[in-house]
């Protein structure tokens, strides 16, 4: 009976610890998902307890009551955040040719932007007319295929445009466009889905006009709850950019961002053609 080589022992062994490491996340998620978020409901139900029994209840011990049911209403989304970002590695990613076009044209459709809204679609050569909507949507039409999940790739469009409207509303009209470009050959060749060195990618970039933010910054918006605006401002948990990213690494693509204060900001992302 041959033995086994020292590269199949190693090869076992470490399926052994990923096997372990793939429990242990489960097991992760089961906390944070049942284990946790029981106590947070108790706090808020017996804080809306005391407000009913006590309709009376000093001001001051009113406001007091409110602060502890608002933090255990955030811890909570907090932890559905942390669930559903745990949740992303473990779904099986299935490559595919992707219409990024047709993609973010239903997006913008499904966002529903609360104020009047206008889709141009149009190539690089062919620059869009202005218009009185606030907001002006600027798609490129003619976006290449790219090969990547269908639906993590529709996951992470949809939270980049909703920050795009989000921090773009002050702005009359906000301005939002998509454009692309081939990728440089170092670019292309690591975003790590083809094997292939230096495979033709493109790169798709989503632009606002918002608020923006310091470039030296950056770093932290791909940081578990990174914020760098206060949420009284801007809701948002900081986990959006997180989940983009972690969504980007398991397709084997790249992604980033850029912006300027009171300028806007450029989410970059890099995609193998099919």
């Amino acid at each position: 009976m041959a033995e086994n080589s020292p590269s199949d022992i190693s090869l076992a062994q470490l399926q052994c610890q990923l096997d372990a490491a793939r429990a242990e996340l489960q097991q992760f998620t089961y906390i944070v998902s049942h284990d946790l978020r029981a106590p947070l409901r108790h706090i808020n139900a017996y804080a809306q307890i005391m407000v009913e029994d006590w309709p009376d209840m000093p001001a001051d011990m009113a406001a007091h009551l409110d602060t502890i049911r608002q933090s255990a209403q955030l811890l909570t989304r907090q932890l559905e955040g942390l669930t559903q970002l745990s949740r992303l590695g473990t779904q099986p990613v299935n490559l595919q040719s992707v219409n990024v076009s047709a993609m973010v044209r239903e997006l913008v459709d499904a966002l529903g932007a609360p104020v009047p809204t206008q889709v141009q679609t149009h190539s690089p050569a062919q620059p869009p007319t202005p218009t009185p909507s606030q907001v002006l949507w600027q798609l490129a039409a003619d976006v290449p295929p790219v090969l990547a999940d269908a639906a993590l790739l529709r996951q992470l469009l949809a939270q980049v445009l909703d920050n795009a409207l989000k921090f773009s509303s002050s702005r009359a009209p906000a301005q939002i466009s998509l454009t692309w470009q081939m990728a440089p050959a170092q670019a292309s060749a690591s975003t790590g889905a083809d094997p292939g060195a230096g495979a033709p990618a493109c790169q798709i970039t989503l632009s606002d006009n918002g608020v923006g933010f310091a470039p030296e910054q950056a770093k932290a918006l791909f940081q578990v709850f990174g914020r760098l605006h206060p949420a009284r401002e801007f809701e948002g948990l900081g986990l959006g950019l997180v989940q983009c990213r972690k969504i980007a690494e398991s397709m084997g693509c790249a992604i980033a961002i850029a912006a300027e204060v009171n300028v806007g900001c450029r989410v970059t992302i890099t995609l193998p053609l099919t």
